[in-house]
């Protein structure tokens, strides 16, 4: 069965089913599609599912175009009718594990996801777990539900884990080229599991073992994370020195060895990084260690907004105005540039404090049409013009899209505060006086 497996994957035409098709499991989808495999992908939404096969796309990182052009070749379909699993030779598990209102690990996608392959597991099947969660989730929590079908892995079926790498706005490392770290249950899954994903993509990464895999994408999240609260400490640390953070992270960038540099910012967002730190500092309470250095971390990011908001109540008060009843216009509201992905953006931490402080918010945003802060608080996207910017109390640089004009918006507004040195290169225009996120007041 192991050996006719490998052999089956390696060459032979077989179908890929991909449950979620989000920002991991769509474009995981066309690419496993262009290789000449047919993918079924599985989505809950219906409006999704209609949507990818009328040819719309729902995320920034799949065109209309690239999508039609799977579709063309009738390399893809999505559906909603989760029996059809059934179809399926090799099955990749691309759901969400948000944190939950505690920030503990929500692995419900995965459990629910578990349960409907159980119901349709067949002799010969390889099962893929992409969604990032805790070292251990794989064989603590999906493989007791597939082993309830009395089909033994490493013999009947596969199982492996193999964390998602996507990029979002990333035009260079995309799912073909980024190097793929694998591993499986037994060492019989990992050969399978390659026999599978060298069919579409261009290096794999083996590693020992399941857990060894889900560490991996801790590690990368968590080593960015832990950066990134550094940064911004030291950037805490400059503005008492009243010394300019950003002149002191481009010197330090100079040095060619032994050093990386991390930007500061408003605070860390997106998919992973806000995230991913918390499953690693759960699982290790759960295993009565605490992992302080990751727990640290998220506090430092936490208080980046709120020093955000101070800087703008600084700003205004130099002009007699009051944070209270100020008219504030917050430029780029995305997690990062150029994307228009809003999941934990500091920028939404930013608004919802300056709104429950009094003061009135608009935004402009290229990528984010509109906003949904909570039940009773909805913005959306305003012009961005001299005329906006100049009646404007404060205006406020969230996110640095590259698409946009800053030495116009320096010129237009009567405080400028630059969370993210977009003005910095303006002969200098930031003030080296202690308020260097204050850009003009």
């Amino acid at each position: 069965m192991i050996h006719s497996s490998v052999n089956h994957y390696k060459k032979g035409d077989f179908k890929f089913g991909v449950i979620g098709l989000g920002y991991v499991g769509l474009p995981l989808s066309l690419q496993i599609a262009r290789s000449g495999l047919e993918v079924l992908g599985f989505e809950i939404d219906p409006d999704k599912v209609a949507g990818i096969n009328n040819g719309r796309s729902h995320i920034v990182d799949v065109s209309d175009q690239e999508l039609g052009e799977v579709l063309a070749d009738w390399k893809f379909q999505a559906t909603g009718e989760m029996h059809r699993i059934s179809e399926c030779d090799a099955i990749s598990i691309c759901v969400p594990t948000p944190l939950s209102k505690s920030h503990e690990p929500d692995i419900s996608y995965i459990l629910a996801a578990s349960k409907v392959v159980a119901q349709s597991l067949r002799k010969g099947q390889l099962i893929v777990l992409e969604s990032t969660s805790y070292p251990g989730t794989t064989r603590e929590a999906l493989l007791p539900a597939l082993q309830e079908t009395n089909l033994e892995v490493g013999k009947d079926f596969f199982l492996c884990f193999s964390p998602e790498r996507v990029d979002p706005g990333n035009q260079t490392w995309q799912i073909k080229n980024t190097p793929k770290v694998l591993g499986g249950i037994t060492q019989e899954c990992l050969r399978v599991g390659c026999a599978v994903y060298q069919r579409f993509v261009d290096e794999l990464v083996p590693v020992s073992s399941t857990e060894s895999a889900e560490l991996v994408k801790i590690l990368e999240n968590t080593f960015r994370a832990v950066n990134i609260a550094m940064v911004n400490e030291v950037a805490l640390i400059a503005d008492r020195l009243e010394v300019d953070i950003w002149e002191v992270v481009e010197a330090a960038g100079t040095k060619p060895f032994g050093f990386m540099k991390f930007d500061p910012g408003p605070g860390f967002g997106g998919h992973c990084i806000p995230v991913d730190p918390h499953y690693l500092a759960w699982k290790m309470r759960d295993l009565d260690y605490r992992a302080r250095f990751v727990e640290l971390a998220s506090e430092v990011n936490a208080e980046m907004p709120k020093f955000i908001v101070e800087k703008i109540r600084t700003a205004l008060a130099s002009q007699d105005k009051q944070l209270e009843r100020a008219s504030i216009f917050i430029i780029g509201v995305s997690y990062k540039k150029d994307v228009g992905d809003v999941r934990e953006s500091p920028a939404l931490q930013v608004i919802q404090e300056l709104v429950s402080l009094g003061a009135k918010i608009e935004y402009y945003d290229p990528h984010v049409s509109g906003l949904e802060l909570s039940e009773d608080v909805s913005l959306s996207c305003a012009s961005l013009t001299k005329e906006v910017l100049g009646q404007s109390d404060a205006v406020v640089i969230m996110t640095d899209h590259s698409s946009l004009d800053y030495s116009s918006i320096l010129h237009s507004s009567q405080i400028l505060v630059d969370a993210r040195n977009a003005t910095g290169s303006l002969s200098r225009k930031t003030k080296f006086s202690g308020e260097s996120w204050i850009v003009k007041s």
